[in-house]
């Protein structure tokens, strides 16, 4: 019995050892190949906004967690919703793990619903999550407007940005599916143009502005009433909105519900970082690793802090599950969400 025991042991040791070498066998090339190199965060939309202020913060905070520490340099790409920058990573982009987007969060939906979009977004893996996005409908003021009421007796201007973007679909759904009289101003590339259009009063309302972005640029608006907070795209009223009503709740018909809910659930994407098509799979674990890792950094979370940016993480498994669902939407619903993006 004891010969046994120590063959077990023996056994066990060596195996141990075999794994260890398997696993430096893979990191150090890793290390090798990403030592030195200039890495690049896409960023869908123009400065300022949640998708700008979390891809900086990822490329910030993740070359630390790396191996061989490279640098990541944040790109603004703005246009069409986000989707010239997927359109880069998907046709242009180096397949090889160097190349990352922070990217809309209704980017499946938009995949979706786009036919001449030729781009297949279940083959875009996901890093992870740093936090859910819950997007506002919010006016000033000075607007009159005092609840989403108001929307549905009177016509209001709401500023958005390209076909596909947040800024098109929830305004859109609620003028067909929740009795509201919104008139889409475009032409505006990102969330500050928007912003600064309604400070001049060319627009009433920005029609999706993430509550992280606001709790970082204008969490008046949230703590203090400085702002008339119209709906949140989200399943559950948020915490901080006890009082304003999700898109679900505002829908009129069944049908109604069924499309709000699906425009709804992109915020469980929220600001997600995902990379591009055939990234090796040794480089995707430890870009996946890294990830996880830099959500559990103290720096990284001081610095969340600092800047009064909220964290909620995800693995990229997760959010790639919540793609894969997403892309099973049954056609009728995703025609109709289609419609509303044009």
């Amino acid at each position: 019995m004891p010969g046994k025991r120590l063959s077990g042991t023996l056994a066990a040791a060596i195996a141990a050892a075999i794994a260890l070498m398997a696993l430096q066998a893979r990191a150090e090339p890793i290390e090798d190949f990403y030592r030195g190199k200039t890495m690049r965060m896409l960023i869908g939309y123009g400065p300022g906004g949640g998708y700008d202020i979390y891809g900086r913060l990822v490329a910030e905070f993740l070359p630390r967690h790396l191996p061989g520490n490279p640098t990541i340099i944040a790109q603004n790409m703005p246009g069409a919703g986000s989707f010239v920058a997927a359109k880069y990573m998907y046709d242009v982009a180096p397949k090889d793990g160097t190349v990352l987007g922070s990217l809309a969060q209704t980017l499946a939906i938009d995949s979706l619903t786009n036919t001449g979009a030729k781009i297949d977004v279940s083959k875009m893996p996901y890093l992870g999550r740093v936090v859910t996005n819950i997007d506002v409908g919010a006016a000033l003021p000075k607007s009159g407007i005092t609840s989403f009421d108001d929307a549905r007796k009177k016509q209001y201007a709401v500023g958005v940005s390209g076909g596909g973007s947040t800024t098109v679909l929830f305004p859109t759904a609620l003028n067909k599916h929740a009795g509201a009289k919104f008139k889409l101003i475009r032409g505006y590339s990102g969330t500050i143009n928007i912003l600064l259009a309604m400070e001049r009063g060319e627009v009433d309302i920005v029609g999706a502005y993430g509550l992280p972005g606001i709790l970082v640029s204008h969490p008046g608006w949230v703590r203090n009433g400085e702002a008339v907070i119209l709906y949140q795209a989200s399943l559950k009223r948020h915490k901080l909105l006890p009082n304003v009503p999700t898109l679900p709740e505002l829908a009129q018909t069944d049908e109604g519900r069924e499309v709000l809910h699906a425009a709804a659930a992109t915020g469980d994407i929220g600001r997600s970082i995902l990379t591009t098509p055939g990234v090796p799979p040794e480089r995707l674990a430890a870009l996946r690793a890294a990830f996880q890792a830099m959500l559990q950094d103290p720096d990284f979370v001081a610095a969340c802090e600092k800047r009064k940016l909220m964290i909620d993480g995800a693995t990229g498994q997760e959010i790639d599950d919540i793609v894969r669902d997403t892309l099973g939407l049954p056609p009728a619903v995703a025609e109709k969400i289609a419609q509303m993006m044009e």
